[in-house]
Order: C-alpha cells, then structure tokens, then sequence
C-alpha cells in the first residue's frame, strides 16, 4: 500500500489511494446471460428500474455488469419504456 504525505510540519496528512479503501473487485457478471432469461419486456418496469439512477440516468455496463449486447438492449427497452410513460426521465 503506498501512503503518500502532504503538506509540512504540523499539518502532514496521509492520503491512501481509492484502490485501497474499496477493497478487492468482485467479478461482475451479466444477469441475463447467468440466468439465460429469453427475452427482456419493456412492459417488466420492475426489472428496468434496477438499471436506473435515482436521478435517472441508465446505469453503465461497468457498474452493472451487463455484457455489451445486453447493455443495449437494455437500453431501448428503457427508451421506450420513457417514451410510453411507463419509466420517468428524470426523478
């Protein structure tokens, strides 16, 4: 673990690296390729909501570990599933 110092004298702080305080990763795997779900709806809000921020932003592959071709088919369901006023825009 690397520790660097900041700052002279009295007002020396030790700053750690974010690696360090998050611990060790995980494997992040795509849900739907785990459980080999057929096909997603745009109509199953309760399955896309997941995929939403509380501001209402689609959450990235990195963060939800969907792979790619998934990630984009989430993405349309979301869209379109905003554009029927089933799913808000913003929150």
């Amino acid at each position: 673990m690397k520790v660097k110092t900041r700052g002279f004298g009295k007002d020396k702080k030790i700053i750690k690296k974010k690696k360090d305080l998050l611990g060790p990763a995980r494997k992040r795997f795509c849900r739907f390729c785990a459980d080999k779900l057929g096909s997603i709806d745009y109509k199953d809000i309760k399955r896309l909501e997941v995929f939403i921020t509380e501001k209402g932003k689609i959450v990235s592959s990195r963060f939800s570990g969907n792979c790619a071709k998934h990630q984009r088919r989430i993405r349309e369901l979301i869209n379109k599933a905003r554009f029927l006023s089933l799913l808000p825009y913003t929150r």
